[in-house]
C-alpha cells in the first residue's frame, strides 16, 4: 500500500524529533510521534481501503470522508499492520442511525475488517468498547453520552498493551483490559449509520502532551494526562478541588481535626481563624456582621437543612494566610452585606458544594486574586443578581495562569448575571448546570479567559453565552459550547479554542436533557 506524502512527513517528523532529543540529552521526555494524520483536504481517500457502505471524499465545511449508507456495516482501514501501543482520534459526524442500536466510530489494532478494537457512538446515546474477532461483536465498556446526529464529536480510543481506554469530547468514559489483538491498523466505522469522519491523527502512547503553554508568571500547574484521575465517589471534592498540585491533594477540609458545633459569630470566627484544622458544624441561624475570615484546614458545614448564614458571609483566606483546603456546605447565605462566599488572596483547593444563596449586596460566590483549583457544585441560587465572578478585574494580569474553577450541577433560579463572569482564568469548566428564567446572561467569557461549556440546560436564556465582543468593557474571551440542550433562549457565542478540563481531572457528562430533574431534585441544603 502507498503512503500519502503528507503521512509520511509527519513520520518522519516524529522520527527526527525524538533524534534530536536524544543527540542534545534532553533530561525530559520527547514529544510522542505523529505516525499518521489525514484531514483529507487533498480531496482524496488514498491510502483507505474500504468495506461496505458507499464512502466519499466530501466537503463538510472543510473536506472531509463519508459514509453515506445506513444499510451496510461499512468500514475503512488505513495505517500499518505492525503499530501496537498508539492512540488513534479523529472527529466524527453522526448523520443517522438506522435505529438506536446502530454506530459511527473509530477502530484500533485492525487485523481485518472484521476484527478490531473499536470505540463507537450510539445512537441511543452512549459511548461502547467494543471488540469485533470474526465479524461477532462484544461490549467490553459503555458508559453514557450525548450524541447529536449532525454535530461533530471528538473520539479517541487509546490502546497501550491490554489496557484499552477511550474518550468523548475530552472526557474518558470507558476503559477495559482485553488481549485478543496485539496489533494492526486503524479504522472508521458506520455501522448502518452514516456519518462523516476527519482529522484522523495516530500518534504513539498515549498521545501528545495537551498541557498548556505556560507565561512566565504563571504557577506550575499539574502535568496534564491523557490517562486522569477517575471521577471521585459521592461525598469527595471533585473537579478542580480533586487535583494533586500547589503540594496539595485533593480537597478534604478538617478531616482529621476536631469537630466542633457553632451557634454563633463569634464561634464561628474564632474556629474559621484557628490556625489548627477543624470540622465546624453550623447549627441553626446565625447573624454575621461583615466577612468571617477561613483559613486552612477548615470544614464549615451545615447542620441538617436549617443552617443559616445571614448579614454577612465567608472569605478564604488574608494576604498572610490563605485559605487552603476549605469546605463549604449545607448552608444557606441571606443577605449578604458584601459576599456571600469569597475566594480570595491566592486561596487554592477549595469546595463550595450543596448551598444556597439568596440575593446579597455584591457576589454570591467569588473567586479572585490569584486564587485556584477551586469547585462549585451542587448549590441553587435564587435571584440572584452577581451571582458568580471569576477575576478581579480587566487590571489585574497576576489571574493569568490561575483562577481554575469547576461549576457543574448548580441550579441558577430566576438569578441575573454572572454564571459565571470570567477574567483570565483557563481552563474553566462549565458543566451540567441549569440554567431558568436567567434575566441578563448565563456565562460570560472575557480578557482571553478559556471556559468550556458542556451539557447544561439553559431554559428561557436570552442570552446564555457571550464571549466573541468580551462583556460590558471587558475584551473578548474563548469559549468552546458543546452537548448544551437551550430551550426558549438564544444561541451561545462560541469562539476560539481552550484547553481541555479533562487533562486535569476525570468526570462524568449527563445527557443535557436529564440536568433538570436531577438538579432540581439534589441539589442544594439537605441533600448531603
Amino acid at each position: 500500500m502507498s503512503t500519502p506524502h503528507r503521512r509520511r512527513t509527519a513520520l518522519l517528523a516524529g522520527t527526527i524529533a525524538a533524534a534530536l532529543a536524544l543527540a542534545v540529552g534532553l533530561t525530559t521526555a520527547a514529544s510522542a510521534a505523529t505516525l499518521f494524520s489525514d484531514d483529507f483536504e487533498d480531496g482524496n481517500a488514498t491510502g483507505w481501503s474500504s468495506s461496505g457502505g458507499s464512502w466519499s471524499v466530501v466537503t463538510d465545511g472543510s473536506r472531509a470522508y463519508r459514509q453515506a449508507s445506513t444499510s451496510a456495516d461499512a468500514k475503512s482501514l488505513s495505517g500499518t499492520a505492525t503499530w501496537t501501543d498508539y492512540t488513534v482520534s479523529a472527529r466524527v459526524k453522526p448523520i443517522a442511525f438506522a435505529n438506536g442500536t446502530r454506530a459511527a466510530g473509530i477502530a484500533a489494532r485492525a487485523s481485518s475488517t472484521s476484527s478490531f478494537y473499536s470505540l463507537v457512538l450510539v445512537g441511543a446515546g452512549r459511548a461502547e468498547l467494543r471488540r469485533t474477532s470474526g465479524g461477532g461483536v462484544t461490549v467490553l465498556a459503555q458508559a453514557a453520552t450525548t450524541v447529536v446526529p449532525g454535530a461533530w464529536h471528538t473520539v479517541a480510543l487509546q490502546v497501550t498493551g491490554s489496557t484499552l481506554r477511550g474518550t468523548v469530547n475530552g472526557t474518558q468514559l470507558v476503559t477495559a483490559t482485553d488481549a485478543a489483538f496485539g496489533a494492526g491498523r486503524i479504522g472508521l466505522v458506520g455501522s448502518y449509520a452514516s456519518a462523516a469522519f476527519d482529522d484522523v491523527q495516530v500518534v504513539t502512547g498515549s498521545g501528545p502532551d495537551p498541557s498548556p503553554s505556560a507565561s512566565p508568571s504563571a504557577p506550575a500547574s499539574p502535568s496534564p494526562s491523557s490517562s486522569p484521575p477517575p471521577t471521585p465517589p459521592p461525598g469527595q471534592a471533585d473537579g478542580y478541588a480533586s487535583v494533586n498540585s500547589l503540594g496539595q491533594n485533593g480537597t478534604y477540609g478538617g478531616a482529621g481535626g476536631q469537630t466542633v458545633t457553632v451557634t454563633s459569630a463569634a464561634q464561628l470566627a474564632d474556629y474559621a481563624g484557628r490556625a489548627e484544622p477543624y470540622v465546624i458544624m453550623v447549627s441553626g441561624r446565625i447573624p454575621v456582621s461583615g466577612m468571617i475570615t477561613v483559613v486552612a484546614n477548615k470544614s464549615i458545614i451545615g447542620v441538617g437543612a436549617t443552617a443559616e448564614i445571614t448579614g454577612g458571609g465567608l472569605q478564604m483566606g488574608t494576604t498572610t494566610r490563605p485559605g487552603n483546603n476549605v469546605i463549604v456546605r449545607n448552608i444557606t447565605f441571606r443577605d449578604a452585606s458584601d459576599d456571600s462566599v469569597s475566594v480570595h488572596n491566592a486561596s487554592h483547593h477549595v469546595w463550595i458544594d450543596h448551598n444556597e444563596f439568596w440575593p446579597g449586596f455584591d457576589g454570591s460566590v467569588d473567586v479572585k486574586r490569584q486564587s485556584n483549583f477551586v469547585t462549585v457544585s451542587w448549590n441553587v441560587f435564587h435571584g440572584t443578581d452577581k451571582s458568580m465572578l471569576l477575576g478581579h478585574s480587566d487590571t489585574f494580569p497576576d489571574d493569568i495562569g490561575r483562577l481554575k474553577v469547576s461549576y457543574h450541577h448548580n441550579l441558577f433560579d430566576g438569578s441575573n448575571q454572572r454564571h459565571p463572569r470570567v477574567r483570565f482564568g483557563e481552563p474553566v469548566h462549565v458543566y451540567n448546570n441549569y440554567y431558568r428564567n436567567v434575566g441578563l446572561y448565563g456565562v460570560a467569557s472575557t480578557e482571553n479567559a478559556g471556559v468550556v461549556v458542556e451539557g447544561n440546560y439553559f431554559e428561557n436564556v436570552a442570552f446564555p453565552c457571550y464571549s466573541t465582543n468580551g462583556y460590558a468593557d471587558s475584551a473578548p474571551g474563548r469559549l468552546v459550547q458543546r452537548a448544551n440542550a437551550f430551550v426558549n433562549s438564544g444561541p451561545c457565542e462560541a469562539n476560539g479554542t481552550v484547553t481541555e478540563p479533562s487533562t486535569f481531572y476525570g468526570y462524568q457528562l449527563d445527557p443535557a436533557n436529564t440536568v433538570p430533574a436531577k438538579v432540581t431534585a439534589t441539589a442544594g441544603v439537605g441533600h448531603l
